[in-house]
């Protein structure tokens, strides 16, 4: 299982409100950026939807083109 506090892309640490498994869940920057699905579909089958992308890997990611 991958590392719920690591992003699946880079392997830095993803600052994602979710990760922490002793916290209530809450807002996180995550709710709020939009990600491209084929972005996502780039990441091995057993890590995606598994962890959270970091800031960096999600920006550089989001469609920009609305």
């Amino acid at each position: 299982m991958p590392d719920a506090d690591r992003c699946p892309r880079c392997g830095q640490p993803n600052s994602c409100a979710q990760a922490s498994r002793e916290q209530p869940v809450q807002d996180c920057w995550c709710f709020h950026t939009p990600i491209k699905q084929s972005a996502l579909d780039e990441l091995p089958a057993e890590l995606r939807d598994q962890t959270c992308l970091c800031p960096n890997c999600a920006r550089a990611l989001s469609d920009t083109s609305h």
